[in-house]
């Protein structure tokens, strides 16, 4: 059975300093989500916690799940596994191939499947999992990404973080939200923990046809939310992981000038993105904006920037 323990940690709110900020008037202070574990960092914690709570009352001994070569959410899952002591399996698009995240998942002690394209392609379909539960009948069951409602329930604790942090940047208040999406789970969880007082933006690291605004409208519908209160925002620059020099050169200015890591699938893109909405007037001059660092920062791992 998986351990007992408080699984939600606490994230730091600090300001961020960029001169493009300063010229256009807005103030923007960072969800530091990438500083509360080296390892299971990021939104990937908070959408972990209800799945391992319900896992743990289910009585299951470890956790189950998918995503790709690149995945934040296995290397999380299967970095709390080695550390508090569960097993954990990963079923993973596309056919074997060494990278750093799957060196780690690896390394971690998760256990690999490699679906091909079309055999992930089918993790929607009805009996998808009579299987993987059949092989694994003491594994609990994880979306991809952590999604779903108990992933969205994970993350609503974020608005509650920031809100008693306002007074340490001399914030009586904020006017949004920004963060980059990939399922759009943690939007979702924003979305409902907000109730409609402020909006939510998602920068989308992937393309508009990946279908992640209908996976938000169906977490919302679940918890009896009524309202869209969100907008996406394709920030993909043309599919998941797609990376080109001016992200990276974007990426490299706003480190040197801000101490911000970044790295370049979703945090890169999202205040690329962000930057973008503020030259276009989306967001106007005194507005005060939470952007969310979604960790991820082993991400970076393999992308080469420029001397």
């Amino acid at each position: 059975m998986l351990p007992l323990m408080d699984w939600r940690p606490r994230a730091l709110l600090q300001s961020l300093h960029l001169d493009w900020l300063q010229q256009a008037g807005v103030e923007v202070a960072v969800l530091r989500l990438d500083q509360i574990d080296p390892l299971i960092s990021g939104n990937k914690w908070f959408k972990l916690t209800e799945h391992l709570t319900a896992a743990r009352a289910a009585g299951a001994q470890g956790l189950i799940s998918l995503g790709g070569a690149h995945s934040n959410h296995l290397h999380a899952l299967a970095a709390a596994g080695k550390r508090f002591g569960f097993a954990t399996v990963g079923l993973m698009r596309g056919y074997a191939q060494q990278t750093p995240t799957t060196q780690d998942l690896e390394r971690y002690g998760m256990q690999l499947h490699w679906l091909g394209f079309a055999g992930y392609r089918a993790r929607h379909a009805p009996g998808f999992w009579e299987p993987w539960q059949a092989q694994y009948p003491a594994l609990y069951p994880v979306p991809e990404g952590g999604g779903g409602l108990p992933g969205a329930l994970g993350c609503m604790t974020l608005v509650h973080q920031v809100q008693e942090q306002l007074a340490t940047l001399g914030w009586a208040d904020y006017d949004a939200w920004w963060l980059a999406a990939g399922t759009g789970t943690t939007l979702a969880g924003l979305v409902l923990a907000e109730a409609g007082q402020r909006p939510v933006y998602g920068a989308l690291a992937v393309p508009d046809d990946h279908g992640v605004a209908p996976q938000v409208e169906a977490i919302l519908q679940a918890a009896g939310h009524a309202g869209r209160h969100f907008e996406l925002i394709d920030a993909s620059r043309g599919g998941f992981a797609k990376v080109d020099e001016a992200l990276l050169a974007f990426i490299q200015t706003s480190e040197a000038a801000s101490g911000l890591p970044l790295e370049p699938l979703y945090t890169g893109k999202a205040l690329m993105a962000l930057k973008q909405a503020i030259e276009a007037g989306r967001i106007g001059r005194g507005q005060r904006v939470i952007f969310v660092h979604t960790g991820g920062l082993q991400g970076r791992r393999g992308v080469t920037f420029a001397s």
